[in-house]
Parts: C-alpha cells; sequence; structure tokens
C-alpha cells in the first residue's frame, strides 16, 4: 500500500481512462496527487479546459470518501529542460505531501509510447503501469467537441458532460470554435500532399534592460495572444533574414541589418512536437540584446501584427502567451542570465 500515488496528466477533457486509472490508484494508495498539466496555459484548441474546470471534471466523478483522497495540484508546463519540469513535479508533489522522506510514493501511468518517456524521470518513485484503457485519447474527444459533437457517456463521466455542456454555451467556447474549424480547413490546404508537412519559422527574442519585444496577434489562430515577433521562412531566404523580415514587418524597428548582427547573441531550434496546432512546426529562436545605454527603441505593430510593445521579464505571463513562446523566452533570455550568476 503506498502512501502517495502521483498520476500526471492534462486531462484535456477527463475521460474514463482518466477515471479508470485514479480508481486503481487508490485501491493500491490512501492518497492520490493528481497533477494537472498545462495549468497555466492560455485556452487553445489543445488547452481547451481550464485548472478549475478539469477540477471539477475529475471530483465530481467520485464520492465525498474518495474527494478526500484525491488531491489536484496546477502543474506548469516546461519545455525543453527536463531537469526544471522534473524539480517544478517534485515540488507540486512535495505541497501535498511535505518534505518526509519516509512515506512511499509512487507514480501511476499508463506506458504507451515514446512520449511516456517521463515515466522513468522519477527513479526515486516505484512505477505503477495500469494498460490502456478501451484505447480511449483525450484527443478526439476534444477535437470533435471543438466541432460541436458531445461524447458520449460510455467515453467521458457524468461530471465531464457536465462541463461540457456548459462550457459549450460560452463566448470561449464560440471563439474556439472558430479557431478549430481554421485549423481543419488549414490542414485542408495540404491535404493532398504524399506526406504531412513540416513548417519552418523563425521567432526573435529581442531583449533591452530586461524589456522583451512582443506582439498581439492579429488573426488566427492564436487570436489576441502575446507572441514573439516572427513567421515563417520564404523559399529564397536563410532562416536568420527571415528573422530580420519578420521583425521589420511585424514591429517597424528601424535597426540596419548591421546593428541587428552586433546585437545578435545565440539561436537554438524548438521542435516540441505538439507545439503548434497547425501542424509539424520547427521554429528557430534568435536571442538579440540591445544596447541597454540607449532609449528603448520605438515598436508600431504591423503585417499580421496587431501591435508590438516591450514588456518587462518579470511581467511576462504564459496565460498570455502563444504557442511555446514562454518556453523559448526562458530558455533565451532568463536562462542564460540566471546561468550568467551561477
Amino acid at each position: 500500500m503506498f502512501d502517495y500515488l502521483v498520476f500526471i496528466g492534462r486531462f484535456q477533457p477527463f475521460h474514463v481512462g482518466h477515471l479508470a486509472v485514479i480508481k486503481t490508484a487508490l485501491a493500491q494508495s490512501k492518497h492520490v496527487i493528481l497533477l494537472i498539466g498545462s495549468a497555466k496555459q492560455p485556452r487553445s484548441t489543445r488547452n481547451a479546459f481550464n485548472f478549475d474546470e478539469r477540477k471539477q471534471m475529475v471530483l465530481s466523478a467520485f464520492d465525498r470518501e474518495d474527494v478526500a483522497r484525491i488531491h489536484c495540484v496546477p502543474l506548469e508546463d516546461v519545455l525543453y529542460n527536463d531537469q526544471r519540469w522534473v524539480k517544478s513535479v517534485e515540488q507540486a508533489v512535495q505541497s501535498v505531501t511535505g518534505d518526509n522522506p519516509t512515506l512511499k510514493t509512487g507514480l501511476v501511468g499508463h506506458y504507451k509510447d515514446r512520449t511516456s518517456y517521463y515515466l522513468s524521470l522519477f527513479p526515486n518513485w516505484e512505477p505503477v503501469s495500469v494498460p490502456s484503457y478501451r484505447g480511449i485519447s483525450a484527443t478526439p474527444i476534444r477535437d470533435a467537441y471543438l466541432l460541436g459533437a458531445l461524447p458520449s457517456l460510455d467515453i467521458v463521466p457524468a461530471s465531464t458532460l457536465t462541463v461540457l455542456q456548459t462550457f459549450m454555451q460560452s463566448v470561449d467556447y464560440q471563439q474556439l470554435q472558430e479557431e478549430a474549424h481554421y485549423i481543419v480547413d488549414y490542414k485542408k490546404s495540404w491535404a493532398s500532399v504524399p506526406y504531412p508537412p513540416t513548417f519552418v519559422t523563425v521567432d526573435a527574442v529581442v531583449m533591452h534592460s530586461n524589456h522583451v519585444l512582443l506582439i498581439e496577434r492579429g488573426g488566427l489562430p492564436g487570436l489576441g495572444l502575446y507572441a514573439l515577433p516572427g513567421g515563417f521562412l520564404d523559399l529564397d531566404e536563410t532562416l536568420f533574414n527571415a528573422c530580420l523580415r519578420e521583425l521589420r514587418e511585424e514591429t517597424n524597428v528601424s535597426l540596419s541589418d548591421a546593428e541587428w548582427r552586433a546585437a545578435y547573441q545565440s539561436q537554438q531550434t524548438f521542435d516540441e512536437p505538439n507545439r503548434s496546432v497547425r501542424g509539424r512546426t520547427i521554429t528557430q529562436g534568435f536571442y538579440f540584446q540591445l544596447d541597454d545605454a540607449l532609449p528603448l527603441p520605438q515598436v508600431l505593430g504591423g503585417d499580421d501584427a496587431k501591435r508590438a510593445f516591450w514588456v518587462h521579464l518579470n511581467d511576462v505571463k504564459s496565460e498570455l502567451m502563444f504557442e511555446d513562446h514562454y518556453a523559448i523566452i526562458q530558455e533565451l533570455a532568463i536562462l542564460p542570465s540566471e546561468n550568467s550568476h551561477s
């Protein structure tokens, strides 16, 4: 018998497969810690439901006695850095258990494919593997729901269906449905190619006196979200030149090529397979550090950017950021400055 079993998931939405795992965990443990991922992401077709909605889906599916043994804890996404993600998971668990080394803690989950490798990152927690429950996956449930189809009760618990029915009446649902149809139409444009395409994009992290240059997206997907200046690579340009072009088009910063090259610090590839709902998209992030002794350059939104603006790093919120752009800023801007003081 475990003291705690930890179950990590996004539960977008919570379905009967998740329910079966928690029931198994309750039978083998005094308490179950449910780490609900993507807890501080903006609504999108991939992250349609916020933490509180998913917590309601889960806890309303159990009686009062079991609810007292289930601890729902929000877990932020940490992409491109397993070490930081493991630390955040351990801290989330300790927020429930405290720092007690005598507790018997395990990690419960379904080892389905290479995406389940994270289950091996916690050698101090005994793994508890559970089989797939009828092959049910949240992705097709969510995709169909955002296009207007409610799932049946043999796929989701009644608690989830209640949340879905209520959410369907909201403005947020209407906006997500519009985005879902946009993505379907977007993918139709390349549906006849022999293989799904891989798109290449560029994104710029431009820093000045601890401020980062952002834009507000003026179109779908991610309408109204904050993003890094960037876009798709043209056939006749290098990645670096594409980055400079996008900077000029979207922010109208009046710096010469020579000044941009002098400000260039580093670059990194960001290739999380699910980073974009539009399809497989690999982006090259470029890090620029402008001269802090000079005033902040004037910016003005252009092209498909509704506006451009500077934000202090302390005020950049993952809940407002498009796709994985918050993680890109963490990797290129925040972490290098942290490491320089270590």
